[in-house]
């Protein structure tokens, strides 16, 4: 079992260093070479973890969109109790974790890379959580709990709020994280 904590401990360390130096860099100007230096291992090791740049940069990339699935599976609740549990869950979670705010501004990245493959952009365009959270912002403004106004500006403004912060978070982790509610109120009707 020791082993296998070990080899996990180390492929964390690589998703780390990778999501460093892709957010600083890029992802056409990083290379694998960098990765491993940065974790302090032979390039050819770093191919046992990740064959390629791009499973390393998808290996991220997953993990990010995973993050996001989690709060899409707050089912059964009322549209609004949706957006208060979703705000406060990500945003206890940049608080704890540097590595989940990175992820946010990796996401946000990734949607402007030229050098990313068909596969990559193909992955990318399949996260539909703006598409959503639109219905159920028109399920709150039927029941009068959501404001009214477009639901895809409204999602928007909601999610955005949400990277804006985790990016700020990212790039400054020793300030404090705003309330969740301050984010709800985007969208509650008063």
């Amino acid at each position: 079992m020791k082993r296998a904590e070990q080899k996990e401990k180390r492929r964390q360390e690589i998703l780390a260093a990778g999501l460093d130096l892709f957010i600083r860099k890029g992802y056409a100007a990083t290379r694998t070479a960098d990765v491993a230096n940065a974790v302090g291992m032979s390039e050819g090791l770093l191919f046992h973890y990740f064959e390629t740049k791009e499973k390393l940069y998808l290996a991220l990339l997953q993990t990010a969109a995973n993050g996001k699935d989690n709060v899409f599976e707050l089912k059964g609740l009322s549209p609004i109790k949706f957006f208060e549990e979703t705000a406060k869950t990500i945003l206890n979670y940049i608080a704890k974790e540097p590595f989940a705010a990175k992820l946010f501004v990796l996401m946000n990245r990734a949607q402007y890379e030229a050098a990313l493959s068909e596969q990559v952009k193909e992955y990318l365009m399949r996260r539909k959580d703006i598409d959503y959270s639109v219905n159920l912002i028109q399920e709150g403004q039927k029941d009068g709990s959501i404001r009214a106004g477009d639901p895809v500006a409204l999602a928007t403004a909601f999610f955005m709020a949400i990277q804006g912060i985790a990016e700020h978070i990212a790039r400054h982790p020793e300030l404090p994280v705003p309330n969740p509610e301050w984010i709800v109120d985007i969208i509650r009707n008063k």
